[in-house]
């Protein structure tokens, strides 16, 4: 049997507890001090000292896993799916391999956009200098050029980028279910022009530069007796800091700052920069969007902020599970008499598909995305074309 760390530093505390509840009245003092003690524990801390260290692969094949010819990710050698609890009773170890697993993925679907997809990466801000932190979205070679019709896809909050609808759905289900690439596919196929929005690269991290505090030393007005006393006291202080934070967590990692993007550091300013730069600028008549979630506040947000241009190029918007509120958006009168005319919202519901569903808010019509099919989730890549494209 293995005996973590963590519990050998706490059955000595739980044997006298034990103890002490079996004792009479006079022992409550005893028990209140030592629950007292065990309040002022760190679980998580102590958990860290069991941890393996926090090194993990940079590719899929370190991971040993891969994309079967299904879309399905498999280890290489059981073909077993991904297995979350890798270490039993290491969540937090276990969340950051899961972590390091979602970033090789997001590369991956990048790769996917390009070679599969054929979209081309392009930077922003259009006009960065070398040194400032950028973005990027995907675009279809036509998408500027197409003179009928552009879609626009924008996916939610969190952890998924460019090209994804959700990391837990390619992770647990399959590509096509997870990215927007069946989606991206099926649009181009029916000649549309493609962009795809990356609202959730607002930053990127570097190490936070260590700030080097002058020694109170260097004060000549002090007397060198004192000086010396000040001295010995930091430089004890500092060893026993030292020795405690090495002991307290031992997998610290390095202390991050972010730089962000300029005129794209949140969703709703990606979404109004990449409005301005690229979308308004596109030849397409008609201007299709696809908005999962956060998504949706994003493009409510659009809206707000360049309302008339919107309306005269926008034909129609399906949302998924958006999750705007044009009460606290304070989208206007007129926006929200647009909004139920050329939008559409997709929400989970156990009711069958395109039933309609009630809502509290006076803007775009609610129908259900049959929460049976979504498995409790919206998946978007299946609400394709309900939007309207006869008179095109």
């Amino acid at each position: 049997m293995c005996i973590s760390l963590s519990s050998l530093i706490l059955l000595p505390i739980w044997i006298s507890m034990a103890q002490i509840q079996q004792g009479g009245p006079d022992e409550k003092e005893k028990s209140t001090a030592l629950k007292d003690l065990l309040s002022r524990i760190d679980l998580d801390e102590l958990m860290k000292k069991d941890e393996p260290p926090l090194d993990f692969p940079d590719t899929l094949e370190g991971f040993e896993y891969a994309f079967n010819e299904k879309g399905q990710l498999r280890h290489i050698k059981t073909g077993e799916p991904f297995v979350f609890n890798y270490r039993e009773d290491l969540h937090r170890w276990n969340q950051k391999r899961y972590e390091a697993l979602g970033e090789i993925i997001t590369k991956y679907v990048y790769e996917l956009l390009e070679k599969d997809c054929s979209l081309k990466k392009v930077s922003i801000p259009v006009d960065a200098t070398e040194s400032e932190p950028k973005s990027f979205i995907f675009m279809s070679e036509d998408a500027l050029t197409n003179p009928q019709k552009l879609m626009v896809l924008i996916h939610g909050s969190g952890v998924v980028r460019a090209g994804q609808w959700a990391r837990r759905l390619i992770i647990n289900e399959d590509l096509d279910s997870g990215t927007q690439i069946p989606f991206i596919k099926r649009a181009m196929d029916e000649g549309y022009g493609v962009i795809v929005l990356n609202p959730n690269e607002n930053y990127i991290e570097v190490e936070k530069p260590k700030i080097h505090v002058q020694s109170s030393s260097d004060s000549s007005d002090e007397p060198a007796e004192k000086r010396e006393r000040k001295d010995k006291v930091p430089k004890e202080t500092k060893k026993r800091r030292d020795f405690y934070e090495k002991y307290r967590n031992p997998q610290r990692e390095k202390e991050m700052m972010q730089l962000y993007i300029r005129e794209n550091g949140s969703p709703e300013e990606h979404a109004v920069y990449v409005w301005d730069h690229f979308i308004a600028q596109s030849a397409a008549e008609n201007v299709f969007f696809v908005a999962h979630s956060y998504g949706g506040l994003a493009f409510v947000e659009l809206m707000i902020q360049r309302e008339a241009d919107v309306k005269s190029k926008v034909t129609a918007v399906a949302l998924t599970d958006s999750v705007h509120n044009v009460w606290h958006q304070e989208a206007g009168k007129t926006i929200r008499e647009w909004m139920r005319e050329n939008c559409c919202n997709w929400v989970s519901s156990s009711e069958p598909l395109d039933t309609s569903v009630e809502s509290m808010l006076p803007d775009c019509p609610r129908v259900s995305a049959d929460h049976k099919i979504f498995k409790n989730e919206v998946n978007p890549c299946l609400i394709i074309f309900v939007i309207p494209t006869a008179d095109l």
